[in-house]
């Protein structure tokens, strides 16, 4: 998921692997639901003496797999294919579906670490993750972290290590 082990570095270890929080996916569900429900009844209530009855039908199908695809497939090809990998030297960002885009941010360049929740977000653990670093990109901010106080102590308990050099330390061999 993300990172594929052969991917790693010598000594590196993956610490956490997850995709964004599930509430990404509330929308696109009740889409779901109502556009299947919506079809149905459509395609239910079309009068079967109607002349061109099953046309309708079709064109309800129609429209209700492109609407399916464009309202809940799609995003949850987007949310499946969005990784977050942290690992002992970086934290990876892997997002796309057809075409892959990839951020790497190395534990030795991350300056700050926060993170902000609404009340919602408390109440379901996921919230905002920004991750500030020294290179040309600066501050990205993640959302839908889940785990959102986890993430951020390991995340900022590697960087002490990376800072410190115990990453090092403890990979290497005796």
């Amino acid at each position: 998921m993300g990172l594929p082990d052969h991917h790693l570095t010598e000594g590196e270890l993956r610490i956490s692997s997850f995709h964004p929080h599930w509430k990404r996916l509330i929308v696109p569900f009740i889409a779901l639901v109502v556009i299947v429900l919506a079809s149905g009844a459509g395609i239910f209530f079309v009068p079967d003496g109607f002349e061109y009855a099953t046309y309708a039908r079709i064109a309800i199908a129609v429209i209700a797999v492109i609407l399916l695809t464009v309202w809940a497939f799609v995003p949850y090809l987007r949310w499946k294919n969005t990784a977050y990998v942290l690992t002992t030297h970086r934290f990876t960002i892997s997002t796309g579906v057809l075409n892959k885009s990839t951020d790497e941010i190395p534990m030795t360049k991350v300056n700050t670490v926060s993170s902000d929740q609404t009340l919602v977000e408390r109440m379901l653990g996921c919230g905002t993750l920004t991750v500030e670093s020294a290179g040309e990109r600066g501050q990205i901010a993640l959302r839908d972290i889940p785990s959102i106080q986890e993430v951020r102590a390991q995340l900022f308990r590697l960087v002490e290590d990376a800072s410190d050099g115990e990453v090092e330390a403890r990979n290497r061999p005796a």
